[in-house]
């Protein structure tokens, strides 16, 4: 398979230099993955913003705009990029998704006819559960209004590297799975694939900057501080880093990253 590491919302938040930045607005990416397979066409791994968000359509909150800075670039959406590649957007027939935050689940509408794959819990949480009050702020339902082919997983004894996975997804022949990492929402997974020699391990929200997972220095001190504000249960969001870690040093053919570290997205373009 074929793997393409796109950039679909470049954001520059407030107190950059509190988040290992050298200026007053820091620099963060929402990493996607367009992956293309022998058989199930055009696969991606979150959408970043898409084109009714640039467009002033789905109600993204002004704190947000003021707080996160999104750049919100029509350029920058999953739909335009796969287009710059070549295809078309009924080629994207499936999405996995990591989550579902404004900032990872935007471009769904740009691909009604795509099926989207994510867990159970998450699905619950942001789509047909009562939602608490971060629920409230994090999920915006014109997102899916649309009316997705939602497909939805529970563990079921799958593992993948000793860790509860979801290995095979519906419709999917391709080695593209679910991998729990519950926390920073209630149902937020990592996303493995399978890319050929090497595995890639996109860890969605589960961590923020490669500190985390490298254990060389500390975090941030912003970057800490938003990990605990926007996280759902904190001592699964602590067990799903820890996991990655070990997961990290345990296995040499694995590229882990998030979804927001740009030094982590920069390297894996190059």
């Amino acid at each position: 398979m074929r793997v393409h590491h796109i950039n679909c919302a470049t954001m520059c938040p407030v107190a950059g230099f509190l988040l290992g930045a050298n200026a007053w607005r820091g620099h963060m990416v929402a990493h996607v993955l367009v992956v293309e397979t022998p058989k199930d066409g055009l696969v991606l791994v979150d959408t970043g913003f898409g084109t009714r968000d640039i467009e002033g359509k789905t109600g993204m909150p002004r704190a947000f705009k003021s707080l996160v800075g999104p750049a919100l670039d029509r350029q920058e959406t999953a739909l335009e990029q796969v287009r710059a590649l070549g295809f078309q957007p009924r080629d994207v027939r499936h999405i996995v998704v990591t989550h579902l935050d404004l900032d990872h689940a935007g471009g769904l509408s740009d691909f009604p006819d795509a099926k989207v794959h994510l867990h159970a819990r998450e699905h619950a949480a942001a789509v047909t559960g009562k939602k608490g009050l971060r629920e409230k702020g994090r999920y915006l339902t014109a997102h899916w209004a649309h009316g997705p082919k939602w497909e939805v997983y529970s563990e079921d004894g799958d593992t993948w590297r000793g860790l509860p996975a979801v290995a095979r997804l519906r419709g999917i022949d391709a080695d593209v799975g679910l991998l729990p990492m519950h926390g920073h929402t209630r149902g937020h997974s990592a996303i493995i694939v399978n890319a050929g020699s090497r595995w890639l391990v996109h860890a969605g929200d589960a961590y923020f900057h490669r500190n985390s997972v490298e254990g060389s220095r500390g975090l941030p001190i912003g970057v800490a501080a938003f990990e605990r504000a926007t996280q759902t249960i904190p001592a699964a969001r602590r067990a799903s880093v820890a996991a990655l870690r070990q997961l990290r040093e345990s296995y040499s053919d694995i590229d882990l990253f998030c979804a927001h570290d740009p030094r982590e997205y920069d390297a894996l373009v190059a």
